[in-house]
């Protein structure tokens, strides 16, 4: 028995050490989560600047697929969050696609956008439950569209051959194009548990 809780208790120390102090505070996890989103956002947007001054639209979209969800997945292990960019008009559906929660406030936010809200304003938390009785409190920023995401979400009549041939070839079910300056294009979504 003794040998069992020994053997047990560093992964139970580290994974309680992993989890936010968030424990019945849904305003600690609001200013966690918009830290870690304006964060991820900042490295992401300098990576892809430095893949598209070296090698132009291309590498920065092999940046936006390798990098974005090793960035989001090492994020979410360091924290003991779920981090992911979602979308309802996604690149990869295994990565971007939302799930119903996320799908409903992305729909709100383009309500709101339509009536003339500030993107940089578009942000939900909330505490949910799902189905099994666990608790969760969830995250959710938008992400806008600016001049330089055109390049690769754009028109697709607009967007260079030779991006739209690599979109393909990356990305086969995209349907990540057709969006123009100040469109929400997604968000960052961000789970965890709240207990």
């Amino acid at each position: 028995m003794h040998g069992i809780i020994r053997r047990s208790l560093p992964a139970l120390l580290f994974t309680l050490a992993a989890q936010p102090a968030l424990a019945g505070d849904l305003a600690a996890f609001r200013q966690q989560a918009r830290a870690a989103s304006q964060a991820f956002m900042k490295k992401l947007a300098g990576e892809m600047k430095a893949a598209l001054q070296t090698g132009g639209p291309a590498q920065a979209l092999q940046v936006c697929k390798d990098r974005a969800p090793a960035i989001t997945s090492a994020e979410s292990r360091r924290r003991g969050w779920k981090m992911t960019r979602v979308s309802l008009k996604y690149r990869d559906p295994m990565l971007g696609m939302p799930d119903a929660w996320e799908a409903a406030r992305l729909r709100e936010f383009a309500r709101r956008r339509a009536r003339g809200e500030d993107i940089a304003k578009l942000e939900v938390v909330a505490e949910v439950t799902d189905p099994t009785g666990r608790r969760y409190y969830r995250y959710l920023k938008a992400i806008g569209t600016r001049p330089v995401c055109l390049m690769c979400h754009g028109e697709p009549d607009q967007i260079a051959p030779e991006v739209r041939r690599q979109l393909g070839k990356l990305y086969p079910h995209d349907l990540a194009t057709g969006f123009h300056v100040g469109d929400i294009r997604g968000a960052i979504s961000i789970k965890a548990p709240a207990d």
